[in-house]
């Protein structure tokens, strides 16, 4: 059985393991975070009109739109799931959420 001073460190280790995380990823973005945001509920607008054609066309748009396409942003958000503009949606929104 672990002592609480064992529980307490391991809790620590845990927390410092998800803040050391979450940097990571956040110096990872290919863009400021505020445009993810941007992107995200411009998805949910222009996917609400119609329905996801399995790839990036809306979310090319946007970055295009916002003169924020490159290799380096498609192969982020691939990278993290997003192969198509749904996958977006789904496995990259969460990623944000509580950043």
């Amino acid at each position: 059985m672990k002592s609480p001073d064992e529980k307490t460190r391991q809790k620590e280790l845990l927390k410092d393991f998800k803040l050391k995380e979450k940097e990571a990823f956040l110096n990872s973005l290919p863009f400021e975070k505020e445009k993810f945001k941007d992107l995200f509920d411009f998805l949910n607008v222009g996917l609400g009109e119609e329905e996801c054609d399995d790839t990036l066309s809306l979310t090319s748009k946007f970055l295009r739109e916002q003169d924020l396409y490159s290799e380096n942003a498609i192969e982020f958000l691939e990278e993290q799931g997003g192969y198509c503009d749904c996958e977006v949606l789904n496995n990259i929104e969460e990623k944000f959420e509580g950043l």
